[in-house]
């Protein structure tokens, strides 16, 4: 099954990444959310991947977000679903916070699929009014 997702990124510290061909980046210490597309082979599988990389079991980098997740900094604290939804730019577009320009979004016209939110219960809050499926999740799952 495919759909829509959402990953819920702590970043405990502030830290400059390099991002692939976005080059260096900057990141506060904030909740971060990345919403992706599950539509392609394995469906929700790739959120297996995500959990995998954000633990340290996985090193091969090829999304903007996994660079993101494989630092020491960040954890996964949460996911959510959207079943059967193609709804990955409408939800980078709606839920709150600032855009990191370019970020995950080479494949479409927005702005950006990462936002910098107001907080994990914030994210969470508009992602299950939006009707996602929430999972929390941590580092050590």
């Amino acid at each position: 099954m495919g759909g829509t997702y959402v990953l819920a990124i702590g970043v405990d510290r502030p830290l400059s990444l390099e991002v692939g061909a976005l080059g260096m980046l900057e990141f506060v210490a904030e909740t971060y959310a990345y919403v992706g597309s599950a539509f392609g082979p394995g469906g929700f599988a790739r959120l297996d991947r995500h959990r995998e990389l954000a633990r340290g079991e996985r090193d091969v980098r090829h999304w903007h977000v996994d660079y993101l997740l494989g630092h020491e900094a960040t954890s996964l604290a949460a996911t959510a679903r959207f079943p059967d939804a193609d709804r990955e730019c409408e939800l980078a577009g709606v839920l709150p916070g600032e855009t990191v320009p370019e970020f995950g979004a080479s494949d479409c016209d927005c702005r950006s699929h990462l936002l910098e939110t107001p907080g994990l219960e914030a994210l969470l809050d508009a992602a299950d009014e939006a009707g996602g499926v929430l999972e929390t999740r941590s580092r050590a799952d």
